[in-house]
């Protein structure tokens, strides 16, 4: 016979993570999170809807933040005018871009336009140094993780770079 009572105290014991959580798992920025972190940080997402055709942002627009995308696609591209487009990434569900303005205050370098219709997760500078104000040490994991992830995209650009040179010379 089941009692009603213990059914009340275990009510609740099998919540899940959200999709936003799941998401933001996937973001090497966020790696070494607790769960508590997590949702500190679940706090301070917006949630973007762009319908396919939609920029995201434009080339030497104002950088806010990072994007992450949540569901569908969006490809990274320069000199749209002219059907002179140049793609330089497409990216998918679970791909984040933009991490670049939560360093500086410079204007984009490129354009970010949805290719599919797409629900993205920002992550704005004013969210980090809010953060950083209230859990400092939050917010030193993430500005450490964003040096690491940056380095490593650095260092795969100098590869293309080099491998670039020397295909030039062959």
């Amino acid at each position: 016979m089941k009692s009603a009572k213990w059914e009340n105290i275990f009510k609740g014991w099998d919540h899940s993570e959200s999709k936003t959580v799941v998401t933001l798992k996937q973001v090497p920025v966020f790696k070494n999170f607790s769960n508590k972190e997590f949702l500190e940080l679940e706090k301070l997402i917006h949630h973007r809807q762009y319908n396919i055709g939609d920029f995201i942002f434009k080339n030497r627009a104002p950088g806010e933040g990072m994007y992450i995308i949540m569901q569908g696609s969006v490809k990274i591209t320069i000199g749209t005018r002219n059907n002179n487009e140049n793609i330089l990434a497409e990216l998918e569900e679970g791909d984040f871009f933009g991490e670049l303005a939560l360093f500086d205050d410079e204007a984009r370098s490129a354009n970010a336009i949805a290719t599919n219709d797409s629900q993205l997760l920002g992550f704005f500078t004013q969210d980090l140094m809010s953060l950083q104000g209230r859990n400092p040490v939050l917010g030193q994991k993430i500005l450490f993780n964003l040096g690491g992830v940056l380095g490593e995209r650095l260092r795969g650009t100098n590869r293309l770079l080099i491998n670039s040179q020397s295909s030039t010379k062959d």
